[in-house]
């Protein structure tokens, strides 16, 4: 899929420093998650769960701020890779439906038997995650303007000016565990997809 510009979220004042590993993980989430139903859309309040295996990423960069949904704002971790390989995704998504109840739609892909899922400037909002992370040079407390080894923050974003980031060479990611409001991706290849839509609470973790 092909994205035409990153929207959703705006930057404003946002004080809160992540540490490295849970801007690790978001980094993960992101990856995984959202690009396998859209690579470009405006948050609509929904979280979503993703987990994978393993995330490989290049171009790492990690900064915070406010998310806008329909329900007002929301603090999260923003993550962005130049390019990530995913292995073992699985993304959920719950949805209430009136007289049906919950309706879960649960995608994976990328499973063993079949290429990895590919992404490429990928962003992730998230705001709750786990992981096992391994970062390569990384650099701690620099200014998001001069992050210089990921995507950084997409053009047309209100970011808060010289705030706080850290960015690195690469990562890897295991086990891991994340819960989104948003993801987007300028391309997001899916080896193996697998769609179901289930009744009842069907989540990936």
């Amino acid at each position: 899929m092909e994205s035409v510009a990153r929207g959703g979220t705006r930057w404003k004042r946002f004080a809160v420093v992540m540490v490295p590993s849970v801007a690790a993980t978001a980094a993960i989430g992101v990856a995984l998650s959202q690009g396998a139903l859209a690579a470009s859309f405006s948050v609509s309040g929904q979280q979503f769960k993703v987990t994978a295996d393993r995330l490989e990423g290049t171009g790492f960069v990690q900064y915070g701020a406010l998310e806008k949904t329909k329900d007002g704002q929301k603090p999260v971790t923003v993550v962005g890779l130049d390019e990530a390989k995913i292995r073992g995704l699985c993304q959920s998504v719950v949805v209430p439906v009136p007289v049906f109840g919950d309706i879960s739609m649960v995608i994976n892909a990328g499973g063993e038997g079949s290429p990895m899922v590919e992404a490429k400037k990928l962003y992730i909002d998230a705001d709750d995650l786990s992981t096992n992370a391994t970062f390569n040079n990384i650099d701690i407390g620099v200014s998001v303007d001069d992050t210089t080894k990921g995507p950084g923050p997409a053009k047309g974003d209100d970011y808060l000016a010289s705030s706080f980031a850290q960015q690195a060479s690469s990562v890897v990611f295991t086990d891991v565990k994340q819960r989104a409001w948003a993801t987007t991706a300028g391309t997001f290849k899916l080896s193996g997809l697998k769609m179901q839509v289930k009744k009842g609470k069907h989540e990936c973790y």
